[in-house]
């Protein structure tokens, strides 16, 4: 029995490898049809393209994309918040909401999804960088004028889906100071039986192509995103912007009507291949190098 075990296992991750190859068949097919719309494209066409290629690039993974309570599509500009769980976060979203994104400078050197990050309306945050930061928020700012929708991940780093860290309350500043409405989501994944599910998390140093597999190993995901509260101008100061978004986002996760506890641990050798716990010991649940970039 353990070796058929572990054969099971050894051909559920070999399976899993070799789906891999049209995902980037995907990736680069998604990077031509972008450059052609930059050429021959306006603004409106680059949306339906995030949609459409999102949610091929989330069936390809093998995620079901679940709208909560049926109140995203009032959504039309405004700064969307986020908890941050997974590196697929971006695509969820605009598989949804087709949006530009704040994301961290690293991103932009990541092969392919870098080139389509930089090319779709993607403001880059430098850290520890205070000129790079006036920028950033002058961007921000320049974008959410011209009434596009603009997301972020204020807590700057990911989690595992089990809590809601501190958000960065700076990123809140440009949508008082274009005053547009702030939309806060909230954000999970699922297993096919309805429970929480890690395999998606891009924590514990877990690498791209690491995190991809995980997920294509667990299959029949859902990625489950609800409109958890909404703020219009005026708005409040950012510190208060940002701790009530927080709050709403947390309480919209705690009480989802399914909810199940979430364990606060992870260890990728303490989870099988269908991103269930295993008995262990506890472990920090970030992605550390996330946070010491």
């Amino acid at each position: 029995m353990p070796g058929r075990y572990c054969m099971s296992m050894r051909n559920s991750h070999i399976f899993a490898c070799l789906r891999l190859l049209p995902i980037g068949v995907h990736l680069l097919f998604g990077a031509l049809r972008l450059a052609l719309l930059l050429l021959h494209g306006g603004s409106s066409g680059r949306q339906r393209l995030k949609r459409a290629w999102s949610r091929q690039l989330l069936a390809l993974l093998g995620i079901r994309i679940e709208a909560v309570g049926g109140r995203l599509g009032g959504i039309d500009n405004g700064l969307l918040v986020c908890n941050h769980i997974s590196l697929i976060d971006i695509f969820v979203l605009n598989a949804l909401l087709p949006s530009g994104f704040v994301a961290k400078s690293d991103i932009a050197q990541w092969p392919l999804i870098g080139w389509l990050a930089r090319h779709n309306d993607t403001v880059f945050i430098e850290r520890g960088n205070r000129k790079a930061a006036h920028c950033t928020q002058r961007r921000m700012l320049a974008a959410l004028n011209a009434g596009q929708r603009l997301a972020i991940f204020p807590e700057g780093t990911t989690t595992g889906g089990d809590r809601v860290l501190p958000f960065h309350a700076a990123l809140f500043q440009s949508a008082i100071d274009a005053a547009v409405p702030v939309h806060a989501l909230a954000l999970s994944y699922r297993s096919r039986d309805g429970a929480p599910s890690t395999a998606p998390a891009y924590v514990d140093e877990i690498s791209l192509i690491g995190c991809l597999i995980s997920m294509l190993e667990a299959g029949g995901l859902v990625a489950r995103v609800e409109l958890a509260a909404s703020f219009a101008v005026p708005l409040p100061d950012r510190r208060h912007l940002a701790h009530r978004s927080r709050q709403a986002i947390a309480t919209a996760l705690t009480h989802a009507p399914d909810a199940v506890p979430v364990p606060r641990w992870r260890n990728i050798d303490q989870w099988n291949s269908r991103g269930n716990p295993l008995p262990g010991p506890r472990q920090p649940l970030r992605n550390e190098a996330a946070m010491r970039q």
